[in-house]
């Protein structure tokens, strides 16, 4: 398995939701958010908790959109960063779906996209949601150091997304997913955590090279070629590598993590990261350019840093995995 083609029953994002903390709103993309919240802890009594709510409002703004009822999705597949999904986990927990927690690190919402895509794709549901979510006070408590403790950040340092974003995957729609690469685990020896860029981007290569070749493309098929959250440091090194596989892109790439903040404006050093990043971005703003016909051809691949505190504090490597979707209009 490497590229998957779907062909007959093909699966479909009907819609999309996105919610977003302060920091998020007050970016580039703060325009296109549904939900925007000013209060960190979203009226909750921790961080953890806060992430769960996130993620609840997120379902249910997608469900108000697309005037659904709980019992008619089939399916979510949902995943964020905590230990054992928990955000995810209590989000999701009112609505008595069927949930497959999922864990990709940063690549889960492109990870639940392809699983929602076979699923439609297969006959088996007829509607399902991928979801996923971050924030960054629950992420730093356990990644990193507790917020008091007020350590200076790297230049290489990512900020985490306090957002969530949903896609709403079946069939009859104008904007199909119609092929799919699944990531493979790639080391490259980085054990810097901060530096999610280098850590994850030879697996984006690898999936971005191994998508192009598959289904013989050339560099201009896209209208544009999307990684999930290297933010400036990784989004450069793809690039670079990218041009020497003869996959010019230069012109057309961006990075989720390096759109959703205004870098210089609120220090976010490297840029963003986190499951919310590519999901709120994709969700937010390039799913309503895909609706505006702005773009036909989106090739977007999430990518993860598979480690977790342990091993982190033990100094393994950093592996990294990158999946990615072609997603295209009907009249492309």
């Amino acid at each position: 398995m490497s590229t998957l083609t779907f062909e007959d029953r093909y699966p479909c994002i009907l819609e999309t939701a996105s919610s977003v903390g302060k920091k998020e709103g007050e970016g580039n993309l703060g325009q296109y958010f549904d939900n925007i919240y000013q209060d960190a802890y979203l009226g909750e009594k921790s961080w953890e908790k806060a992430e769960s709510r996130l993620v609840k409002n997120t379902l249910q703004t997608l469900l108000d959109k697309t005037k659904l009822k709980p019992s008619d999705i089939d399916v979510v597949f949902g995943g964020d960063l905590l230990n054992q999904c928990i955000g995810s986990n209590y989000g999701l927990l009112d609505f008595n779906i069927p949930f497959f927690g999922l864990y990709g690190a940063c690549s889960t919402f492109v990870e639940g996209l392809i699983l929602a895509s076979i699923t439609v794709n297969g006959g088996h549901a007829k509607k399902a949601v991928a979801i996923t979510s971050s924030h960054f006070c629950s992420s730093e408590r356990q990644f990193r150091f507790p917020l008091e403790y007020g350590g200076q950040r790297t230049p290489t340092a990512q900020w985490t997304v306090t957002g969530s974003g949903a896609a709403l995957v079946s069939t009859g729609g104008d904007i199909r997913i119609t092929h799919a690469t699944v990531g493979k685990i790639v080391d490259y020896g980085i054990k810097d955590v901060n530096n999610m860029g280098a850590a994850m981007a030879p697996a984006a290569i690898d999936t971005i090279v191994r998508h192009f070749k598959d289904r013989n493309l050339s560099s201009d098929y896209f209208d544009l070629v999307v990684t999930g959250d290297l933010g400036m440091v990784g989004r450069q090194i793809v690039e670079e590598q990218l041009f020497g596989y003869g996959i010019d892109v230069k012109d057309r790439y961006l990075d989720c993590g390096e759109q959703i903040f205004d870098g210089k404006r609120q220090d976010t050093h490297a840029g963003g990261s986190g499951c919310g990043c590519c999901a709120s971005v994709f969700s937010g703003w390039l799913y309503k350019l895909l609706q505006n016909k702005k773009y036909k051809r989106i090739l977007l691949t999430a990518t993860g840093a598979l480690m977790n505190p342990t091993t982190c504090f033990q100094g393994e490597n950093i592996p990294g995995i990158a999946h990615a979707v072609a997603i295209e209009r009907t009249d492309a």
